[in-house]
């Protein structure tokens, strides 16, 4: 059993297009004001994004690092050309930890103190000891996983950091073809970089006009937002020590300082969930993945 209140905030990594400026100024705000221990930064989704930021990057982790924060190295989650596999080998020897987000970045990472990424599937006790036995000393779980496989595998590992996704539109799946560039007659090698124009992904609707899921590239994205603030204490209970908040253009700040509160026990979660929704007013919340049920609804437990 964990306490709320000694439990971490991790920021992910950005999983959308920014403009460089915007990246930047972003993480310059999460660096001077959110009550965020854990900053993971780097691309995960499209490589070919990389250069976007790439020239700012040792600021944004020299910045968040004099703000306090311990600044983790997020892999790519499906590299598939050489010049991909060539660049999470170097990411490897970088001085931060490294996440991996695809298991061919892993053998460079054994034997050093290393993170697991969400988008590595870890659905088991077995699969948590393992990694952790190569040097992961921190395992984000897939999102997807139920209350009683998170109870499960942070009891087998309870010398690692056992982080759950709790806030943010969910990661589904991931593939070589770019969604955004299909939609606007473009392929993948000309896509122009059209997924810039939706910042939080695109919502895509059923042919009968009901809201289903978000592509972001080559990524899907639920279409609702993840919101496990009611169910944090419970996690604690659990043995989780971090929750993980993906960035939005929702102001994070806020947003964490909320999750922190509750934490805390500064805040009633019910009260914490109304200040979310004012937040984001037009967000569709849910938690049903963490109840075994329909991962789009919003369960009370």
């Amino acid at each position: 059993m964990t306490n709320p209140q000694s439990m971490s905030l991790t920021l992910g990594p950005l999983l959308f297009n920014w403009p460089a400026d915007l990246w930047r100024d972003f993480y310059a705000r999460i660096a001077d004001e959110a009550p965020i221990d854990t900053v993971c930064v780097g691309e995960v989704v499209c490589s070919k994004r990389l250069p976007f930021f790439s020239d700012v990057l040792p600021d944004v982790i020299e910045r968040l690092e004099r703000g306090g924060k311990t600044v983790i190295l997020s892999s790519l989650a499906l590299p598939t050309l050489r010049r991909e596999l060539r660049y999470g080998a170097t990411l490897a020897e970088a001085s931060q930890m490294v996440e991996a987000n695809d298991v061919s970045i892993l053998p460079h990472l054994i034997g050093r103190p290393h993170a697991i990424g969400p988008l590595i599937n870890v659905y088991n006790e077995a699969a948590a000891r393992f990694l952790v036995e190569k040097g992961a000393c921190r395992i984000a779980l897939p999102p997807e996983l139920p209350t009683a496989s998170i109870a499960a595998i942070a009891a087998a590992v309870p010398e690692a950091t056992v982080e759950v996704w709790a806030f943010g539109r969910v990661p589904l799946a991931i593939s070589a073809r770019c969604y955004h560039a299909r939609l606007h007659g473009r392929t993948k090698d000309s896509c122009q970089f059209v997924c810039e124009k939706d910042l939080d992904g695109l919502p895509v609707d059923t042919l009968d006009g009901e809201e289903f899921l978000a592509i972001n590239g080559v990524q899907t994205l639920s279409q609702s937002y993840c919101n496990l603030i009611v169910d944090a204490h419970l996690l604690a209970d659990y043995g989780v020590k971090a929750l993980r908040l993906s960035p939005h253009t929702w102001d994070m700040v806020a947003v964490s300082q909320i999750f922190r509160d509750t934490l805390d026990g500064t805040r009633e979660p019910a009260h914490a969930m109304r200040a979310l929704h004012t937040l984001a007013p037009e967000a569709v919340f849910s938690n049903g993945f963490m109840h075994g049920t329909n991962g789009a609804i919003y369960a009370i437990g």
